[in-house]
C-alpha cells in the first residue's frame, strides 16, 4: 500500500507551481508586453511612421510621393518627410501638389492637409454697408461759453459772494463787493453834470449851452459804464443822488465758477481777473481721427458718444470743426464735437468713445449725401451745429444767418444704402501695397487673388476689386497657403511679380532702357514687342541684356540664361504666358519677315557647355571686359560683407554657368543647409528641383 503522507506531498507540488505562475509570472508577462508596445510606439514616432496626434493611417494618407512638408514660418526648404522644423521647432504642414504645374496662380491642398492646417472658408457677401468710424477723445470746456470776470477799476475786494470754486451762478448774480475811490470820483462827476443840466433846463438857458451840458453828462455816464457800472446801477445812483465808493460785480452768464482768482481784502488793478465762469450746458468732445477717416466726415454730422464714467449711456452730438492740419507728431486730425449737457452728467476731463456712421463705399467718385432726419429740410448755423431751425433766420449764439443743411451735404430724403462686397478682416493678407486673398475655385484648389481694399468696420472689410459675390474665401490657414505658394516658387504676398508682369516703360526705367539698347535694332523691336520673359514674367531688361533663344525657328527673348532650359523643355507652357500659340503652330510663311540670323550663327542648345567664367557668345555682354568687371563689382557690392565673400568664392551660378553679378545682385538660396547663390530668379526652380546635381557641380568647380 502507498504511503498517504507521500501522496499528499506529491499533490501539493503541482498546486504550488500553479500558484507561483498565477501570482508572479502572468503579471510579469503583461508588463513585458506593455513595455514592448510603448517602446514600439515611441520608435515609430521618432522614425516618422506615425505622429503623436494620430495613427499610422493618417501619415500614410498624407505621406504620398506628391506631398511636401513645409514650415509655416518658411525657415527651411520643403521636406519630403513629416516632422518638426529644425529651426523654429514648429510642426511641418503637409501640402499636396495637384501635379499640374501650368496653374501658377493656385495651389492644390489635399483634404488631410486641409484638416491639419485648419483651412476654413466663407462666402463673399454683398450687403448694404455703412462704415462706422470709432475714436477716443476727452471732454473739455466749450470755449464759446467761457467768461472771465475781471476788475474794471482799481480797488479793494471787501466781500466775495462766490467764495469757492464750483459754485453755480445765474446771470446777474452778485459775485463781489468792490471799494474804489476812482469809482466814487466818477459818480460825483456824473451827479454834478446831471444837476448842472437840470439847472440849465430850468433857467431856460440857450440851446447851445444845454447841448454842451448834455454832452458832458453823457460823457460822465459813459465813463461809469466803462468802469463796469450797469444801467440799473446808474439809474439807482441818479435816483438816490448820493455817490457810493463801492459797487457790486455781477455775473454776465449762468454757469459754474471754475476758477476763483482773488481773495477777500485783496487790492486789484484794472483788468485783473477775479473769477472764471463756464456754462456747462454744452461741452466739447475733442477727438483724434486718422486722415482717411477725417476725410469722409462733415460739419454737422451726428456723433454718438459714450463716456467712461457712464458706460452704456449714449450722448448725441454734432461735428463742429474739422482741423485743416495733420498733427506732425501723432499724424492725426483733430475733430471737435459739440455735445449737449443739460443734465450736467458729462464731466470735464472724462474720456469718451465716439462712433460716427458714414456712407459705405460707392462706385461713384461724387460725394455721397448723408440722410439725417433731424436735419432734413432744416436750417443750421454755420458756426454752431447744435442750432437747428425749421425756417431761415439768425443763429441765437452768434447772430450769423442760418444756411440750409443741404449746404453741408445732408439729403432732404432717405438715401438708399450702397451694397458692397465684404469679407472678414482676417481673410485678407497685407504687406505694403499688396493685399491678397485665397479663393477656393474648386474643392481643394486655392487661387491667389490681388484685391483692392475699401473701408473696414466691425471686423469686416470691403473689397472693391478682385472677387465676386458668392466666391469662397479662406479665412483661416491663409498664411499657410501663402507660405506654400512661396515655397512652390509661385506668386505670393511677398513676391507678387510672377503674377503681375510689368510692362516695359521706357519713360520710367532707365535700367531697362540701357539693357535693351545693347541689342540690335531688330532684336530690340522684337523684345519691346514681347515685353516680358515667358518664364519669370519679369520685364525684359530688368535682369540685364535679354537673351535670345531659338525655339523651333522662332526668336524668343528671356530675361537671363537661367530660363533657357525651362523654356526649351516646355515651350508650350511658357509661350502661353505671352498669349501665343505653340511654336510649331506658327506659319512658315512668316519666318522670312522676321529676318532671322544666318544658319551659321551660334544656336543655343538645351545643355550648353561653357567655360567656368566665360560669357556665352549669344548673350549680350558689356562692350569691354572692364565694363563687365565694373558691373559685377557693383552688383556684388549690394550684398552684405559675409554674403559678398561667399559669392566671390563661389564665382559662378551653378544653374546658368553665368558669373555671379552679371545679371544683377545675386540671389541667396538655402539648399541642404548650405548657402548657394544664383544669378537670377529664373534659376531657383531648377536648383531646388535637382539640388544634388548643382551642389556636386559647385564642389567640382571648387576643387578645380
Amino acid at each position: 500500500m502507498s504511503d498517504p503522507k507521500a501522496s499528499n506531498e506529491n499533490m501539493k507540488k503541482p498546486k504550488l507551481k500553479r500558484w507561483w505562475i498565477k501570482t508572479f509570472l502572468t503579471p510579469l508577462l503583461f508588463l513585458a508586453v506593455g513595455a514592448l508596445l510603448i517602446f514600439g510606439l515611441g520608435l515609430a514616432q521618432r522614425l516618422g511612421w506615425i505622429s503623436a496626434g494620430g495613427g499610422g493611417t493618417t501619415q500614410q494618407a498624407v505621406g504620398s510621393s506628391d506631398t511636401r512638408y513645409i514650415c509655416p514660418m518658411m525657415c527651411t526648404p520643403p521636406q519630403t518627410e513629416p516632422g518638426r522644423c529644425p529651426v523654429c521647432a514648429m510642426e511641418l504642414v503637409p501640402v499636396t501638389s495637384s501635379g499640374d504645374d501650368t496653374d501658377e496662380l493656385s495651389i492644390q491642398v489635399s483634404p488631410v492637409a486641409r484638416r491639419i492646417a485648419n483651412i476654413q472658408t466663407v462666402a463673399v457677401q454683398s450687403v448694404p454697408f455703412a462704415r462706422k468710424i470709432r475714436a477716443i477723445g476727452a471732454i473739455t470746456y466749450n470755449e464759446g461759453t467761457l467768461a472771465t470776470i475781471s476788475a474794471y477799476v482799481d480797488g479793494r475786494l471787501d466781500r466775495l459772494f462766490a467764495d469757492y470754486t464750483g459754485v453755480l451762478v445765474n446771470k446777474g448774480d452778485q459775485l463781489a463787493w468792490l471799494y474804489s475811490p476812482q469809482l466814487y470820483t466818477t459818480q460825483v462827476e456824473l451827479l454834478r453834470m446831471k444837476r448842472g443840466l437840470e439847472e440849465l433846463e430850468a433857467s431856460s438857458a440857450s440851446t447851445p449851452a444845454i447841448e454842451s451840458q448834455q454832452r458832458l453828462y453823457q460823457s460822465a455816464r459813459q465813463r461809469l459804464i466803462e468802469l463796469g457800472t450797469t444801467e440799473e446801477q446808474i439809474q439807482e445812483l441818479e435816483q438816490i443822488g448820493r455817490a457810493n465808493s463801492s459797487m457790486h460785480i455781477y455775473s454776465p452768464i449762468s454757469g459754474t465758477v471754475i476758477e476763483k482768482l482773488a481773495d477777500k481784502g485783496r487790492y486789484v488793478k484794472t483788468g485783473q481777473p477775479i473769477y472764471r465762469v463756464a456754462d456747462l450746458s454744452t461741452v466739447w468732445l475733442m477727438l483724434e481721427l486718422f486722415p482717411d477717416d477725417a476725410a469722409v466726415i462733415r460739419y454737422g454730422q451726428k456723433v454718438q458718444a459714450e463716456v467712461q464714467s457712464l458706460p452704456g449711456r449714449q450722448f448725441p452730438g454734432r461735428v463742429a470743426f474739422i482741423d485743416r492740419n495733420v498733427d506732425p507728431k501723432t499724424r492725426t486730425v483733430g475733430v471737435r464735437v459739440v455735445v449737449p449737457n443739460e443734465e450736467g452728467l458729462l464731466r470735464i476731463g472724462d474720456y469718451a468713445k465716439a462712433t460716427i456712421e458714414v456712407p459705405g463705399a460707392s462706385d461713384s467718385d461724387a460725394p455721397q449725401l448723408v440722410y439725417d432726419s433731424e436735419l432734413a429740410n432744416k436750417w443750421i448755423s454755420p458756426r454752431h451745429p447744435h442750432v437747428v431751425e425749421s425756417a431761415p433766420g439768425k443763429c441765437r449764439e452768434c447772430g450769423v444767418e442760418l444756411v440750409p443743411a443741404a449746404t453741408f451735404g445732408f439729403a432732404a430724403e432717405s438715401v438708399p444704402s450702397h451694397e458692397a462686397l465684404i469679407v472678414p478682416r482676417n481673410a485678407v493678407l497685407m504687406a505694403g501695397d499688396n493685399s491678397v486673398v485665397f479663393v477656393e475655385t474648386e474643392p481643394g484648389r486655392f487661387e491667389i487673388r490681388w484685391v483692392v481694399l475699401g473701408p473696414s468696420t466691425d471686423g469686416q472689410i470691403v473689397l472693391l476689386k478682385g472677387v465676386k459675390k458668392g466666391e469662397q474665401i479662406a479665412t483661416s490657414g491663409n498664411f499657410l497657403l501663402d507660405a506654400a505658394m512661396q515655397m512652390a516658387g509661385k506668386p505670393s504676398l511677398i513676391d507678387p511679380t510672377k503674377a503681375k508682369p510689368i510692362e516695359v516703360d521706357e519713360g520710367k526705367s532707365e535700367k531697362i532702357v540701357a539693357a535693351l539698347s545693347k541689342l540690335s535694332d531688330e532684336d530690340r523691336a522684337l523684345a519691346e514687342k514681347q515685353k516680358i520673359c515667358p518664364v519669370t514674367k519679369q520685364p525684359l531688361g530688368s535682369m540685364g541684356t535679354p537673351v535670345k533663344v531659338d525655339v523651333d525657328g522662332r526668336p524668343i527673348f528671356i530675361c537671363c540664361k537661367g530660363c533657357e532650359k525651362r523654356l526649351l523643355d516646355a515651350p508650350d507652357k511658357y509661350l502661353a504666358n505671352l498669349g501665343e500659340s505653340a511654336p510649331e503652330e506658327a506659319s512658315n510663311e512668316e519666318l522670312p519677315q522676321m529676318d532671322l540670323p544666318p544658319v551659321s550663327a551660334p544656336q543655343i542648345v538645351a545643355e550648353p557647355v561653357l567655360p567656368a567664367m566665360e560669357v556665352p557668345q549669344d548673350v549680350e555682354s558689356p562692350e569691354t571686359e572692364d565694363d563687365e568687371a565694373t558691373a559685377i563689382a557693383e552688383a556684388l557690392a549690394k550684398l552684405s560683407p559675409a554674403d559678398r565673400a561667399l559669392a566671390e568664392k563661389q564665382k559662378n551660378c551653378p544653374v546658368a554657368d553665368m558669373p555671379l553679378g552679371s545679371m544683377g545682385t545675386p540671389i541667396k538660396v538655402d539648399v541642404d543647409d548650405r548657402h548657394v547663390f544664383i544669378c537670377c530668379e529664373g534659376c531657383r526652380e531648377d536648383l531646388l528641383a535637382e539640388p544634388a546635381k548643382y551642389l556636386a557641380k559647385l564642389r567640382k568647380e571648387a576643387a578645380q
